[in-house]
This record gives C-alpha cells, sequence and structure tokens, in this order.
C-alpha cells in the first residue's frame, strides 16, 4: 500500500510509526493546490486534513481506494466523487470533546476574571502605586448563576453543558435534531437563547443550512453585555455583521478559535478590535488531544487494510 499523509504540519510531534508498519509512507508537511494531483495520483491511501481533496483529484488518482481525514469534519472531501469511485472516506469523531470544551470554559473564565490585564497591570507597578490591598481594573463577573446558550448540542455541546453546569450556571440548549431526553434538558428557540444568554457558544457543523446562521439579526438579539463564543467553524458566523455589531458597543466580547478564512487576512478587520479575541484555530491542539487523532487515524486505516471498516463518511 502507498500511503500519503499531504499535511503533517499541525501533528509532526506525534509518533506515527505503527503507520509504516501498513504500507510505504510519504510525509508532506503541507501540500500547495497545485501539487496535490502530483502527489495523489500514485497512492492508494490518502491522508489529509485541510489539503481538499476534489473530484478531479479523486478521478486522476487511479489507485486510490481510501482517503483518511485527520478531523472530525470532512467537507475538505468530495464524498460523493468518492462513493462513485469505490473509494473509502474515513473521519476521527469526537477525539476533541474534552478540549474544545475545555476551550470554552477558559474563554467564559478568561472574560469574567481578566488575568491576563490584572497581570499585567501589577508587573507595570500598578499595584504599589494603588496603595490598596487590592483593586481591579474592570468589573469581575461571577458566573455562577449566570446563563449559557449552547448551540448544538452533539458531544462537544453537551461536555460543555456538563462543565457549566459545574459552575453552577444556567443552561440553555439549541439543536436542530429535537430528540427525547433523559437528561431533563429542554430545547430553547434560537431566539431565546439569544435574548436570555450571559454566554452563547457555538458548537454546530458547517452546512449550506448553518452557512452565516449567526448574522446582524441574531448578533443584535443578544444581550449588549453577551460573550459570544465560536469554537467550531468561521463560516457560521457573518464576519462582516459581527465587526458592525462589535463597533457599535453591542456585545461584551467576542472570541473566536475559528475565522471565515484561515489563517487570518492581514485586512481582516476583527483583528482590530479590542473586544474581538481571536486564538489560531487550536482549541483541539492539546498534545493528549492530537495524539488520541492520530492513533485513531492509524486505526482506521488498519480497519479498512484487513477489510473491517470503521468511522466511514460516505456511502
Amino acid at each position: 500500500m502507498k500511503i500519503v499523509i499531504l499535511d503533517q504540519n499541525t501533528l509532526e510531534d506525534l509518533s506515527w510509526e505503527s503507520l509504516h508498519k501498513l504500507g510505504d509512507v510519504t510525509i508532506y508537511m503541507d501540500t500547495p493546490d497545485e501539487c496535490i494531483e502530483e502527489r495523489t495520483i500514485e497512492a492508494d491511501i490518502v491522508i489529509t486534513n485541510k489539503t481538499v481533496i476534489n473530484r478531479a483529484v479523486i478521478e486522476a488518482a487511479k489507485n486510490l481506494k481510501y482517503i483518511g481525514v485527520t478531523a472530525t469534519g470532512y467537507n475538505i472531501v468530495d464524498t460523493q466523487a468518492a462513493s462513485e469511485r469505490g473509494v473509502v472516506v474515513t473521519n476521527v469523531p469526537a477525539y476533541g470533546t474534552d478540549a474544545v470544551a475545555q476551550y470554552v470554559m477558559a474563554a467564559i473564565l478568561f472574560h469574567s476574571n481578566r488575568i491576563d490585564l490584572h497581570s499585567e497591570s501589577v508587573k507595570n507597578g500598578d499595584w504599589m502605586k494603588n496603595g490598596n490591598f487590592s483593586y481591579w481594573l474592570r468589573p469581575l463577573v461571577e458566573v455562577a448563576g449566570k446563563t449559557v446558550g449552547i448551540i448544538g448540542f452533539g458531544k462537544i455541546g453537551y461536555r460543555v453543558m456538563e462543565l457549566c453546569r459545574a459552575f453552577n450556571m444556567n443552561i440553555l440548549v439549541y439543536n436542530r435534531s429535537k430528540k427525547e431526553r433523559e437528561d431533563g434538558f429542554k430545547y430553547s428557540s434560537l431566539n431565546e437563547i439569544y435574548e436570555k444568554s450571559d454566554y452563547i457558544s457555538m458548537h454546530l457543523p458547517l452546512t449550506a443550512e448553518t452557512e452565516k446562521i449567526i448574522n446582524e439579526e441574531a448578533l443584535l438579539k443578544m444581550k449588549e453585555n453577551a460573550v459570544f463564543i465560536n469554537s467550531s467553524r468561521g463560516g457560521l458566523v457573518d464576519e462582516e455583521a459581527l465587526i458592525r455589531v462589535l463597533e457599535s458597543g453591542h456585545l461584551a466580547m467576542a472570541i473566536l478559535d475559528a475565522v471565515s478564512e484561515e489563517p487570518i487576512k492581514d485586512e481582516n478587520k476583527l483583528l482590530g478590535i479590542d473586544r474581538c479575541i481571536i486564538t489560531p484555530h487550536y482549541a483541539w491542539a492539546p498534545t493528549e488531544t492530537r495524539q488520541r487523532l492520530v492513533t485513531t487515524v492509524i486505526q482506521n486505516i488498519k480497519a479498512f487494510i484487513e477489510g473491517d471498516i470503521q468511522n466511514q463518511v460516505n456511502g
């Protein structure tokens, strides 16, 4: 088996040793668009994270039997074209549940305590100049009793709920499918979440239906002092609308781990807004989480070779 990894750059510090036992492995740190076809044309197995595998690539790769996505989302692969060719496509579901939920809590606590501002102030000599045993630069927030609205109630959303519940927060939940629940939670409408939540956390997949679901109308329905958190996909948010709303003074803060175009572009106006905190799509990236991802990717390939396919996402 000829195995090609197209973009190992975010996983290069982890062990892929057991993969080499499954075939002839070629690893690229990154693959520019113009090189995708050349690097996959003789491959039996292609592994990708963000490199797009479209119909043209799939049809050109005559030996291709399997595409493994080193992520949960797999919209970078033309699954229809793969199915037509009999190519198996797999993903890695739920590997980052704890890590992303941890990020959401970090975002909530970042806003509530602003440890960064106060540490910087102390190091700048402000505590000595102040004269009091205690001071604060802006109102601090006790999260107990505050309401968090969770939009998307899959495994990550559910884990966020569990962590928020441990902080005695009130919880509102929206999900596109409303299955019967045994945990006491009733689904809320999006409008109820917008209007009642102090913190709103996004956990939806990016689809044609959810693209820019957070538009200007939705943002303006949120409380003026609400904190909007997106650790899901940048395309869920109309960024131009978010810029206008933040510049108008509405919303206390937006905390984003994903933007519409990544890496972020220098001209993105969100970079110039103080109340917009942006991190480089790293909620998924603790070492333990990424090693779990790599382990599952290799297990997926091994299962495919042995004829016991797991985590397939196409028919």
